[in-house]
């Protein structure tokens, strides 16, 4: 792998003026690292995020590529060792955590306790269901932004961002996984994620502590 140069660094020269040296400063903890994580986490990447959280028990299978940011080469592999890769050909300065573990309410807060934010991606509603649960009694504080109704194709006007308190849902809210998975709805989804994690990183109320 190529470093980039210590005293000169290109890679963010086109970004949004003023986000650069904030967003390198943040911490954003990724909740799974399937379709909706691992396309997140490459954005958040290009945008310039200092540091991430990663956590997924799961290895990669053929069937993930169809959505996924992974590779052939990649399979049977830890998703958080494989999109730790992907994630440092990016940008080989990003700082990451890898927790190559089942999340569970038990250890949720531990493993996102420095985050800024955390974005959900999980696959399972019950699960997202105990997230949302556990981080807004233990991290009320810090916004979460979940992932909720992204299968099927098309209907882009139905994609939308609901808010309930420091909750942040993107998707529309109803399409269940039975109607199967597109991979651009899916980044769509995921973007959108990334971007409103961008949004709220560069809020005052998210970044106090780094002025």
């Amino acid at each position: 792998m190529t470093l980039l140069p210590l005293d000169r660094n290109e890679l963010f020269d086109r970004n949004v003026p003023g986000t650069t040296p904030v967003l390198n400063q943040m911490r954003v903890g990724i909740a799974g690292c399937g379709g909706l994580g691992s396309i997140a986490a490459v954005s958040l990447a290009r945008a310039g995020l200092g540091y991430l959280i990663l956590a997924d028990y799961d290895r990669i299978e053929l069937s993930n590529l169809n959505r996924q940011h992974y590779f052939v080469s990649d399979i049977g592999r830890y998703k958080t060792d494989a999109l730790a890769e992907h994630l440092r050909a990016v940008n080989p300065r990003i700082r990451l955590t890898l927790h190559s573990c089942r999340l569970t309410p038990e250890n949720l807060l531990n493993i996102y306790s420095t985050a800024d934010l955390l974005i959900e991606a999980f696959d399972r509603a019950e699960d997202k269901i105990w997230l949302i649960e556990t981080w807004s009694r233990g991290a009320s504080s810090k916004p979460v932004i979940v992932g909720n109704g992204l299968a099927g194709y098309g209907r882009n006007h139905e994609i939308q961002i609901t808010r309930t308190g420091n909750v942040y849902f993107c998707g529309d809210m109803t399409s269940q996984m039975s109607m199967g998975l597109c991979a651009p709805r899916v980044a769509i989804v995921a973007n959108m994620q990334a971007n409103l994690a961008v949004e709220l990183l560069m809020d005052t109320r998210c970044h106090d502590h780094s002025e």
